[in-house]
């Protein structure tokens, strides 16, 4: 990228790291951003300056909020005795757009995965057992990804949670909604077939 100035080198460089941002699409952001007004920058890098400084994890659920308490877990009509464990606060955005869901959430913040390192201590695991047995919670939803990894950490978890007398249950899984079976892998196969239901 020698053609470029030194400063824009920079800002294309830095655009780069952000997930799913190839070069082409960092030098389409930098040129974008270097034909800001100035009053637009500094609006843009005030957000990312706030957001980085307010936003924390919620002390009940450890979703990212900007407050102690999230909107979800204060939110007196939501039902109270569900929790539905997910990864990440990305898949509660996602599950909250398709509103069917109205219980708690808890977040993992990762999935058990020895290759990798992480193990049961390194995810949200010990505070989700406390909020357990601290609350009257009949139902545990394990929400985790379809991969080897959330399969694990569903399995451990729900091991773990079900001699407490608590309902656990796991997202069904199975073929998407226009999708053709001719390009459908084998194990979203074996789990349709295994999660099917009476018509």
């Amino acid at each position: 990228m020698g053609y470029y100035p030194k400063t824009l080198e920079r800002l294309v460089l830095e655009l780069g790291k952000l997930p799913g941002i190839g070069e082409k699409s960092a030098q389409r952001l930098a040129f974008h951003i270097i034909n800001l007004s100035e009053e637009e920058i500094a609006s843009l890098s005030e957000a990312l300056v706030l957001a980085k400084s307010k936003i924390v994890l919620c002390k009940k659920c450890f979703n990212i909020t900007d407050k102690d308490i999230c909107d979800i877990c204060e939110n007196p009509k939501r039902d109270q005795e569900t929790i539905c464990v997910v990864q990440s606060s990305r898949d509660i955005f996602a599950i909250e757009k398709a509103r069917e869901y109205n219980g708690l959430y808890h977040v993992l913040h990762g999935a058990i995965s020895p290759l990798d390192g992480i193990g049961p201590q390194d995810i949200k695991a010990r505070e989700l057992l406390l909020r357990i047995g601290e609350n009257e919670i009949k139902e545990v939803i394990m929400a985790t990804n379809a991969t080897v990894e959330g399969e694990a950490t569903a399995m451990y978890l729900g091991n773990l949670i079900s001699p407490l007398g608590v309902k656990v249950t796991r997202l069904a899984k199975g073929i998407p909604i226009g999708a053709d079976l001719e390009y459908t892998d084998e194990i979203t196969l074996i789990k349709a077939f295994e999660g099917r239901s009476k018509i």
